[in-house]
């Protein structure tokens, strides 16, 4: 299940081929990268995504001539609304834990750097892939925990954050 919100007003239940619990017949068809072409009650309608941010997990989408801003939850988002756990919490965010057990083969930031939200603050390999971390929030780095070469296990604490 999906929750969208068009321009901060309409909210829309998307789960299959139901819309806010009813079934809706359509037909889609992709044009190019990012266009496409829908048909629904007999009515035609020209799509283009204009932009994508996963992270926020907003879109822009144009569809014939007029822009509609949507963002969107899903389960994993609605599950944490109902527990009462904000997704924004990056802010507060003091420690940063290995996601997986890997290695790590560049540290890109030291005790005392300033960061930004998205910065590149080290590079784990994992399973034969580099997984660049980011920084999930803007901050002063207190402790980098980990060295060059060295093996992490999942949970580690990788670094933390003043």
């Amino acid at each position: 299940m999906i929750k969208a919100t068009i321009n901060g007003k309409q909210e829309f239940t998307v789960e299959g081929n139901s819309l806010n619990g009813t079934t809706v017949d359509w037909d889609l068809l992709e044009l190019r990268n990012d266009t496409f072409h829908i048909i629904k009650d007999n009515k035609s309608y020209n799509a283009t995504l204009i932009s994508f941010n996963t992270e926020e997990k907003t879109m822009v989408l144009n569809v014939n001539g007029n822009d509609y801003e949507v963002s969107i939850k899903d389960k994993n988002d609605l599950l944490l609304q109902q527990l009462g756990i904000s997704v924004k919490t990056s802010s507060t965010i003091q420690l940063l834990k290995a996601p997986m057990p890997g290695l790590i083969i560049n540290v890109s930031v030291n005790a005392g750097d300033d960061v930004k939200k998205g910065d590149t603050l080290l590079i784990l390999e994992a399973m034969k892939m580099e997984n660049v971390i980011k920084s999930p929030r803007d901050g002063k780095i207190k402790k980098v925990s980990v060295e060059l070469r060295k093996a992490v296990e999942k949970n580690q604490v990788m670094l933390e954050f003043e």
